[in-house]
């Protein structure tokens, strides 16, 4: 998968393997990826990244996001997607964070290895 390496891909596996995730929003939410809804009895006050979750897998799916901007045109697009509709820069690289997550999980999953896709082209505005 563009942007993780070999010392990356350890820690994952270090981090994830032996625990039994039952679907790609269980992983996300223990990497503490997943947006809290933040609420006091009838107060709302919108969502905020979690401060909790496996600190190392976070930073470790974070940093390989951020990675793969650069180097794969799919995560770029889809970073710049998400710049164009108004999110700021961390939490531009926390949703490429999810959604290579979510890959991540099928992959382990399946037993399978990465296939790349080609960038979807985002429609100028």
């Amino acid at each position: 998968m563009p942007g993780i390496g070999v010392r990356t891909a350890a820690r994952i596996l270090t981090e994830v393997v032996g625990k039994d995730f039952k679907s790609a929003a269980h992983l996300v939410s223990y990497a503490g990826i997943a947006p809290v809804t933040r609420q006091s009895g009838t107060s709302i006050r919108g969502e905020s990244p979690s401060r909790r979750g496996n600190k190392v897998l976070k930073r470790v799916l974070f940093l390989s996001a951020f990675a793969s901007i650069k180097g794969d045109p799919a995560s770029r697009a889809y970073y710049d997607k998400k710049c164009a509709e108004g999110k700021r820069h961390n939490q531009a690289v926390m949703a490429l964070a999810r959604r290579r997550s979510d890959v991540l999980f099928a992959m382990l999953r399946d037993g399978t290895f990465y296939e790349s896709r080609p960038a979807q082209l985002v429609p100028a505005a």
